[in-house]
């Protein structure tokens, strides 16, 4: 085997966080009696929401704070009086049941058996581990590492440096990181020395400078990566 160590981002990258952020949304405000809350305030939400995720990557905010204002953004913006922290808390709740894996997952973590995994997230820990314990892929993961236990979120090499060592890894070079974001997952990885694996299935074009090792558009291209079939870009 090529890589012994294959780290996987989970939203978008294992697990279909569209589908996940939709269904946990439109239950939050159906629980507060806003039945039309999906239509009415989701593309608001996600506008805020990734403005503030935006930040946290770049270490302009930290993961707790990101928890409350983007609710309370959304309140303001669209003059709602309900408890910010009581509905962020219901909504990670609401989030670590919705279990909507990515085709192809499950066969491809068969198929690289002999390879040890772990799952390095910036998302929030109680919603992540409740959606990997509660799908197919429960077991599968030696650790299951969010930026909420580490204090630190991707691209900082101190959660790649927490990893190492949780994982007890000494040879980077048989470590793989795959994910969807070049900006997350792609320039952690390469800032920290490792190998990282581009997971494109929509073939977004690259428009950053940040070059993955590899780039695939599905999941059976992951054999070949790993068995050392497929070429680097």
């Amino acid at each position: 085997m090529r890589y012994e160590v294959i780290m996987f981002d989970l939203d978008d990258t294992l697990y279909d966080f569209g589908m996940t952020e939709k269904n946990a949304f439109q239950q939050l405000f159906v629980e507060y009696g806003l039945p039309n809350g999906l239509q009415d305030y989701l593309s608001s939400y996600k506008a805020i929401s990734k403005v503030l995720w935006d930040e946290l990557e770049n270490g302009i905010t930290t993961l707790e704070l990101l928890k409350i204002e983007r609710f309370k953004r959304l309140f303001l913006e669209h003059s709602l009086e309900l408890d910010v922290e009581k509905v962020s808390d219901k909504y990670i709740e609401n989030l670590g049941r919705e279990i909507h894996l990515i085709d192809g997952v499950e066969e491809m973590l068969t198929d690289l058996s002999g390879c040890r995994f772990a799952v390095l997230t910036n998302g929030f820990q109680i919603a992540q581990h409740a959606r990997v314990n509660g799908s197919p892929l429960n077991g599968k993961f030696e650790a299951i590492i969010t930026s909420e236990e580490v204090g630190y979120q991707k691209p900082q090499s101190a959660i790649f440096e927490y990893a190492f060592k949780k994982l007890g890894i000494t040879d980077p070079s048989s470590v793989l990181m795959v994910g969807d974001s070049l900006t997350s997952d792609i320039q952690g990885g390469n800032n920290f020395g490792i190998d990282t694996c581009w997971f494109n299935p929509q073939q977004k074009e690259n428009r950053t400078s940040i070059l993955p090792t590899y780039e695939i558009q599905n999941w059976k291209e992951m054999k070949k990566i790993v068995r050392g079939q497929m070429l680097e870009i």
